[in-house]
């Protein structure tokens, strides 16, 4: 990527040298040129939050601020961010990587923001950095002219100020913001808590209460996929070893949990904010002297070979807006070498997908569990 501070080079991580996907767009350039144009003061503290796979920061480390500090829900974008850093030459602790669950900078003199792709999880995080700006900061947002749209802009300027937005450049936009103290935006509204419905087809969770940080997915209800694996659950599972892969809010496990007393879980995701809410939901429902394992991290990666009898997945086919296999398949491999001989990957996903093609490709096998006219849950055994 070419910038006004040298060229970077940049990847995703993990890295894949047959990954179609770049790890910047138009969005970050056009945001990082407006900064030199405008000759934007970068010596005080400058916090760029949704910095995807941090090319916002690795460009402006060469830029010299003086206090830089990215503020990510991704553990991947976290790892590519100190690789694409690394890369770039920047020294060690150039640039104070924060997640969104830890506590933000107490003032903030240039605010930058990568548009995510949950409204929820932008809104909780204003909230969250409001009270560090002051009259005289900078913010600017930057996105995809197809990301932002009219509820973004009432979020901005709801909870920070007057906000407008630029004109679109390679079909991307920025966002100006005004810092107003005496905004009154109200209170923040996540974590949020709703009541699993009195259908809920797993025993013992019809009707509990689970929390849901901002940006897990579906944060406001049970989705229909996890409602469907729920119901499909294997049963009698004794002392299994059994992992919530990309766990969310960790209802799956938890279903687990409750109906198999002697089973000892793992709950594990990409997001800061599902295994925060996957941990509240386990402690609250399961006790306090539960035994679990809570893992922000790439997947199984972590996990010794061969030490899990049994993983459940409902595998993202999203990369923020890119549509893509690249994460399931990842997953599948991951279990496989995670798993035992014997043990069992128990997949649910939307009938198009064709996971059964790429778990017969992985495991050598696949088997229908049970289907409806959305949803399959399949089954893989590691041989």
């Amino acid at each position: 990527m070419t910038t006004p501070w040298g060229d970077v080079t940049l990847t995703r991580h993990p890295e894949d040298p047959r990954d179609p996907l770049r790890a910047w767009d138009a969005a970050d350039e056009y945001l990082l040129n407006h900064l030199a144009e405008t000759g934007t003061g970068l010596s005080g503290t400058v916090a760029v939050l949704g910095d995807r796979w941090g090319a916002l920061v690795t460009a402006l480390s060469a830029a010299g601020p003086g206090d830089l500090v990215q503020i990510s829900d991704s553990y991947l974008g976290r790892e590519a961010t100190r690789a694409n850093l690394a890369r770039a030459g920047a020294a060690p602790g150039t640039v104070r990587l924060l997640t969104t669950q830890d506590p933000p900078p107490a003032r903030i003199d240039v605010l930058l923001v990568r548009v995510p792709k949950s409204l929820a999880l932008l809104e909780d995080q204003l909230h969250r950095l409001a009270p560090a700006l002051h009259e005289g900061t900078v913010v600017v947002g930057t996105g995809m002219v197809k990301e932002i749209h009219t509820s973004t802009l009432t979020l901005f300027e709801r909870i920070l100020g007057p906000t407008r937005t630029s004109l679109a450049v390679k079909k991307a936009r920025l966002i100006h913001t005004t810092p107003d103290p005496a905004a009154a935006p109200g209170p923040n509204p996540w974590p949020y808590r709703y009541a699993l419905p009195a259908d809920t087809p797993a025993p013992g969770l019809a009707g509990r209460t689970v929390v849901n940080q901002a940006g897990v997915f579906c944060a406001d209800r049970l989705d229909i996929g996890t409602r469907f694996l729920l119901g499909n659950l294997p049963a009698d599972l004794g002392h299994a070893r059994v992992a919530d892969l990309g766990c969310g809010n960790g209802v799956v496990g938890l279903a687990v949990a409750l109906a198999e007393p002697e089973a000892e879980l793992l709950f594990t995701d990409e997001s800061y904010q599902a295994v925060a809410s996957a941990e509240e939901n386990f402690r609250t429902h399961a006790g306090e002297t539960r035994k679990a394992e809570f893992t922000v991290g790439d997947g199984l990666a972590d996990v010794p070979a061969g030490s899990l009898d049994l993983v459940l997945n409902n595998p993202p086919f999203h990369s923020h807006q890119a549509t893509t296999d690249r994460t399931a398949r990842r997953m599948f491999s991951d279990a496989r070498r995670a798993l035992r001989p014997g043990g069992e990957l128990w997949v649910v996903g939307n009938r198009h997908l064709g996971y059964h093609v790429t778990l017969r490709r992985i495991f050598g096998n696949s088997e229908l569990v049970a289907s409806d006219p959305k949803f399959v849950v399949l089954r893989a055994v590691r041989s």
